[in-house]
């Protein structure tokens, strides 16, 4: 069976092979605030574009004004300059608002087996109490602010341990 030639069909392929491949890059780069998780894992990376040998990622900080985007800004620009992409062009967007309901699966799991309860779920029903990520005992607020502005501190009823709960957005 002959497969007809389509104009331009490789360069299709050849571009979403290189949009691909950035976004694996990607997946290993990390939070400067909390190492554990990438910026993949927090759902901060909205899109790759890839067009000829320049890529532009789309990201939207976890809040404005995160200090933290400096860094990832310049933590994307070389992992993919280092790849080979000639431009790196890394575009912040503010709307639709990022929301920790973009925090992978994944991701909830490396922050929590790092000791960091990880956000609750924002859906319709009620979110229900934070849980110690060690013990899974309840849990009282010691402060509503943690390490960074967007944890909590809390302490845990049942093994006395304080935690950080990445707070909902």
């Amino acid at each position: 069976m002959d497969v007809p030639h389509v104009p331009g069909a490789r360069v299709v392929i050849r571009t979403l092979e290189r949009e691909a491949s950035a976004r694996r890059l990607l997946d290993g780069v990390v939070d400067p605030e909390i190492p554990v998780v990438t910026i993949t894992d927090l759902g901060i990376v909205r899109d790759v574009e890839v067009e000829g040998s320049t890529v532009t990622v789309t990201v939207t900080p976890t809040y404005s004004g995160c200090p933290a985007m400096e860094t990832i800004r310049a933590d994307i620009i070389s992992v993919l300059s280092r790849a080979g992409f000639d431009r790196v062009d890394v575009t912040t967007v503010y709307a639709p608002a990022w929301s920790t309901d973009w925090i992978t699966t994944d991701g909830r799991r490396k922050l929590r087996d790092f000791g960091i309860a990880p956000p609750r779920d924002l859906g319709p029903d009620p979110i229900g109490p934070v849980v110690c990520p060690r013990c899974s005992g309840e849990s009282v607020t010691v402060s509503e602010f943690g390490s960074t502005a967007c944890k909590a501190l809390l302490r845990c009823v049942a093994c006395l341990e304080p935690f950080d709960h990445f707070k909902e957005i």
